[in-house]
């Protein structure tokens, strides 16, 4: 959870790239995806990477803290590219001890997937470290995803923070009868059972809560056919200029990629 208010604090700090339109950011991002899964050059992924990572020194985020986070996640994409090399079938470069062959074009597969996996990475926690939910959301809402769905994202993450107070408050309940997880001179299956109990506990609170939030809206006249309100908003200069710089950059790379890489 402090990951999430370490989140939603980076995505309210003053930069020229906190104040582009939350649409333009939401459509980069997916360019950007859709460009490093596409890509067939690790070059092209390096420079890519260096991009992004020059956006973010540009838009106030700390440093540490966007590196951090791609190290945290990264391992999740990159472990499967650590395979590669040993699994995929090609010319052997290397033999293990255990009789393991290392293959080229294993190694250049394995590194393009873990170039592909760190800028898709690195894309998204550009687009969360300077954009909060709220305004994800909406800017979501605006490019035209379905109302529901928009809805249900809305109402996640309104109610992200309601639900951790509740885990807080049941943590500390536990706290005062002496209870924790950690303690080995307590039964392991004791303390196990607790653990179930407690999230037995949380999905108890959350259907309460969602029933008290639905009669909510039902007597504020919320029916099937209701729209959520989606404030419009106008696309700037400066939010036109760094779309287009962003996709000329993409085009070249791709030119440069098919031409000479």
């Amino acid at each position: 959870m402090e990951d999430l208010i370490n989140i939603e604090r980076e995505s309210l700090k003053e930069s020229s790239i906190h104040r582009l339109d939350g649409r333009i950011k939401l459509i980069i991002t997916f360019i950007i995806i859709a460009f490093a899964v596409s890509a067939s050059s690790v070059v092209t992924l390096i420079l890519m990477e260096a991009y992004l990572l020059l956006l973010i020194l540009l838009s106030n985020v700390s440093p540490s803290y966007a590196l951090k986070r791609i190290i945290l996640i990264l391992p999740f994409g990159g472990f499967i590219a650590l395979f590669q090399p040993f699994i995929r079938p090609g010319t052997v470069i290397w033999t293990g001890p255990l009789g393991m062959d290392v293959t080229l074009e294993g190694l250049i597969f394995g590194a393009l997937l873990l170039g592909k996996v760190t800028v898709s990475v690195t894309a998204v926690i550009l687009l969360s470290s300077t954009t909060s939910m709220q305004e994800l959301v909406g800017s979501a809402r605006r490019i035209g995803v379905p109302s529901d769905f928009a809805m249900l994202l809305n109402l996640t993450v309104r109610y992200l923070f309601f639900f951790y107070d509740e885990l807080e408050r049941i943590r500390n309940a536990q706290k005062t009868r002496c209870f924790d997880i950690w303690n080995k001179r307590t039964s392991y299956s004791w303390r196990l059972r607790k653990v179930g109990e407690t999230i037995a506990m949380m999905f108890l609170r959350a259907y309460e809560q969602g029933e008290r939030v639905y009669l909510s809206m039902l007597s504020r006249g919320y029916s099937q056919d209701s729209q959520m309100y989606t404030a419009r908003s106008t696309l700037g200069r400066w939010d036109v200029l760094f779309a287009a710089a962003n996709i000329f950059i993409l085009a070249l790379l791709h030119i440069l990629q098919v031409g000479y890489w």
